[in-house]
């Protein structure tokens, strides 16, 4: 490897970050011989480099996986379980060293890196605890002419593509029931974020991981990489997590071989506020839904819909609270909120304030780009957002919170749903029935209900509309990489 920063020699000193491709077990350089430049979105900086993979590189990660795929499948639970545990001991001993390269490649404030390595981690020691327990089902035909046995069998190989903005967790979060499963698999983590996964990957060697069951393919060619991969005779599953835009285009390749596919796609989740929210709880969950890691999340709130009687102390809370907020690199103990990924995200995000400040909206906190170096963006409160704003209706992927006054909860439900997204949405009642009904109504897979924060290892997560297919997460989530096997026999 070779490290073009100091920044991240620390970093090296407590944690092994490979940085080449690793194909049947073997780290190696891709055929191309390129290498893709890994920067500190804070400065602009090259981190390190990393390998630029080909389609013949692709192709053999898949042959890999291939390869590895029977004698992985026919792996007692057991033993595969006991990889997981001991990949959850080692990440959580080197979680300090994980998290800060996060924040250096990612640009995420510590205790938001932090979080994320903890809860990327749970996943193996979930999915350790799943796969040993997974039941068949056995039962008498209604006609009583035989008996039904069904058992659940590995997919086979999978495809894993995630993206920059939780690059341990995305990738625990997939790669855990794959392997617990029974699935062999190759990873294409983003550009942006390679190096935390080439990181887990050598911690799952380490834990005792067989060659070729996990391999994993950077590449600065995504579309032509990915798709050489689906078109591969040998690969059965996909499962991929970005924007809807991308995802459409992935599903098309993938129905040409009719591949299982699991997608979770964006979101543009409301955060309603009832007028008999209890308001100082509604801010604390909006700081959460919105700020972690700085509103570049799928799940991040966009759309603050906020009915009349709590309103105006909303707002000054709001205000209050995202003003205290201490911008700046995310490797710096003070920060908590880091920069955007790079200075597209910068431009789209000032382009959607701008366009709703045109269209009548206030910016009362930030509302325009940082100066000077690296890809920030102030927090910003904007109110009086017409209805008609793009930002209302496009992912916000930034520390911008559009507030938008509704009438009664029927105003809120009516605007909360006019969306073809439907991933999560968070509701704020003082009356948990009310609560518990409206939550019926709003048409996305998951709600946090007075809570600003839904992700669990132990809950499916996944949307509707076009927010998704299927389900990460709990046991759904395993048998996302199975497939039911029925018999019919009698005795």
């Amino acid at each position: 490897m070779t490290v073009l920063h100091e920044t991240m020699r620390p970093v090296l000193d407590g944690l092994d970050v490979p940085t080449d491709l690793l194909v049947a077990g073997e780290w190696r350089a891709s055929g191309s011989g390129r290498r893709i430049d890994v920067r500190d979105p804070a400065t602009g900086e090259v981190l390190a480099t990393v390998a630029d993979a080909d389609l013949d590189d692709a192709r053999a990660a898949v042959g890999a996986a291939a390869d590895a795929a029977a004698a992985w499948a026919t792996t007692s639970p057991r033993h595969r379980a006991e990889i997981l545990v001991r990949a959850f001991e080692l990440m959580t001993e080197r979680s300090e060293d994980l998290a800060r390269l996060i924040a250096l490649e990612n640009g995420k404030a510590l205790p938001d890196a932090r979080s994320e390595v903890a809860y990327a981690a749970e996943f193996f020691r979930w999915y350790a605890e799943e796969g040993v327990r997974l039941r068949g089902q056995l039962g008498r035909s209604p006609s009583g002419a035989n008996r039904m046995v069904v058992t659940y069998q590995p997919v086979g190989v999978s495809v894993l593509v995630t993206p920059w903005n939780f690059p341990a967790a995305m990738a625990t979060r997939k790669i855990a029931p794959a392997l617990a499963a029974g699935c062999t698999a190759v990873l294409k983590p983003a550009t942006e974020t390679p190096l935390t996964a080439y990181a887990v990957a050598a911690l799952l060697e380490q834990a005792g991981m067989p060659p070729g069951v996990l391999n994993v393919v950077t590449t600065s060619t995504a579309g032509p990489v990915v798709e050489a991969m689906l078109s591969d005779p040998r690969t059965r599953m996909l499962s991929f997590t970005g924007s809807t835009e991308v995802g459409r285009r992935l599903l098309r390749v993938a129905a040409d071989r009719v591949l299982k596919c699991g997608m979770e796609l964006g979101g543009n989740a409301p955060f309603v506020v009832l007028g008999d929210a209890d308001v100082d709880s509604a801010l604390d969950g909006a700081m959460v839904a919105k700020m972690r890691n700085g509103g570049q999340a799928c799940t991040a709130a966009n759309r603050f819909l906020v009915e009349d009687a709590a309103h105006d102390a909303f707002v000054e809370g709001l205000v209050a609270r995202m003003a205290e907020v201490t911008v700046g690199p995310g490797s710096d103990e003070s920060t908590r909120c880091g920069p955007l990924i790079n200075t597209d995200a910068v431009r789209k995000v000032d382009e959607l304030v701008r366009d709703a400040v045109d269209r009548g909206a206030r910016a009362v906190l930030g509302g325009e780009p940082a100066d000077g170096p690296g890809c920030f963006y102030p927090p910003t409160v904007l109110v009086d957002v017409p209805r008609d704003a793009r930002l209302l209706h496009e992912e916000v992927f930034g520390p911008v919170a559009p507030v938008v006054r509704v009438d009664d909860e029927e105003d809120a439900l009516a605007l909360a749903n006019d969306s073809e997204l439907g991933l999560v949405s968070y509701l704020y009642t003082g009356d948990l029935a009310r609560g518990l009904r409206l939550s019926e109504r709003l048409e996305s897979g998951m709600v946090g209900l007075n809570r600003g924060l839904v992700s669990d290892p132990a809950a499916p997560f996944g949307g509707t509309k076009q927010s998704g297919l299927g389900r990460e997460g709990s046991t759904e989530g395993l048998l996302e990489f199975m497939e039911a096997h029925y018999v019919a026999t009698s005795w």
